[in-house]
């Protein structure tokens, strides 16, 4: 079986390490992971990252660089994990000014491609720089048009309506991507290490604000739950259950409708002639088939949604008597 990697992106100060932080930091399973990052002129993992994650599971490497100018360093430095370790996945944070494009080559090199794969690439982008996006030129374009998840962090320094706005500019620029509004870069990990095209389990409201820590939170005088804390800056979760059955195309219109910023839905939908799982986040949406419950239970997740108006929009989908 091969080493599944996920390479994590974004431009200087976007992000990255608060990211890989906080995924170790709330993933149930750490066994089989390395954590590779490099710094620009830096090789390996910053020790206090081991220390508050995983320090017995992740791997500090004190050799080799992972700079897409270093494509020979890059190719020996995984040829030694493997041999070394085997791990079941590694976790890439290039370099600021890296393309992903270089990295996931370098991959596809004879002495990789047979061990390695790359899972998905997940961009982190500082919500300050996307006005000055043409500054930074193609490399910043590169992590936007090839990144899976696209996650529109430190949106708290963003005018408010200006953020929607972003987030239709990204998805013109990268249309199959899952884009997230973000603080912290906190995202439940079950979105970052679920497979492409695959079911990521259960994510609830709890789950997406259980990683905020409210002793660095940008709101100095929060001290209390952290549910709290990120309502406050507009990320809100509630849900919508009925035993009556919904019209599937009313629904498949609802959906098509749906704001960026209404960036998660889960839950069983009881149509006409039977009860299929939803699985929507950032844009893209996954069906399974469902035979546990005979009704439809959503939870839903967004950044400054208005609850009475996607709730009228979903009682308009119920089946009429």
């Amino acid at each position: 079986m091969k080493t599944k990697v996920y390479i994590v992106t974004g431009f200087l100060g976007a992000g990255k390490t608060t990211l890989i932080k906080q995924v170790l930091k709330f993933s149930h399973d750490l066994s089989g992971i390395i954590v590779v990052v490099n710094e620009f002129g830096k090789a390996g993992i910053d020790s206090s990252l081991i220390k508050k994650t995983a320090a017995a599971d992740i791997v500090e490497l004190t050799s080799g660089c992972i700079c897409c100018t270093l494509k020979t360093d890059m190719i020996r430095t995984l040829e030694v994990l493997r041999h070394k370790y085997t791990p079941e996945r590694i976790v890439i944070e290039a370099t600021g000014v890296a393309d992903p494009v270089a990295i996931a080559e370098a991959l596809k090199d004879k002495a990789l491609s047979p061990y390695f794969s790359v899972e998905k690439t997940i961009t982190v982008v500082d919500g300050d720089f996307w006005e000055a996006r043409e500054v930074f030129g193609t490399v910043f374009k590169s992590q936007i048009k090839h990144g899976d998840i696209i996650l529109l962090n430190k949106i708290d320094t963003l005018d408010k309506p200006s953020i929607p706005v972003i987030l239709k500019e990204i998805r013109t620029e990268a249309e199959n991507a899952v884009i997230i509004p973000v603080l912290h870069c906190n995202i439940d990990p079950d979105i970052f290490w679920a497979e492409k095209h695959q079911e990521a389990p259960g994510i609830t409201g709890e789950s997406l604000f259980r990683a905020y820590d409210p002793e660095n939170d940008f709101y100095s005088g929060v001290k209390d739950n952290v549910a709290e804390t990120a309502e406050k800056s507009g990320f809100i979760s509630f849900s919508f259950e009925t035993s009556e059955k919904m019209d599937e195309k009313l629904f498949m219109e609802f959906l098509s409708s749906i704001p960026l910023e209404l960036f998660r839905i889960k839950g069983p939908v009881k149509f006409i002639n039977e009860t299929r799982m939803l699985n929507f986040t950032g844009g893209k949406m996954d069906w399974q088939e469902w035979t546990e419950t005979a009704s439809t239970c959503l939870v839903f997740i967004g950044w400054d949604i208005v609850q009475d108006r996607i709730l009228k929009k979903l009682n308009a989908c119920l089946v009429k008597k």
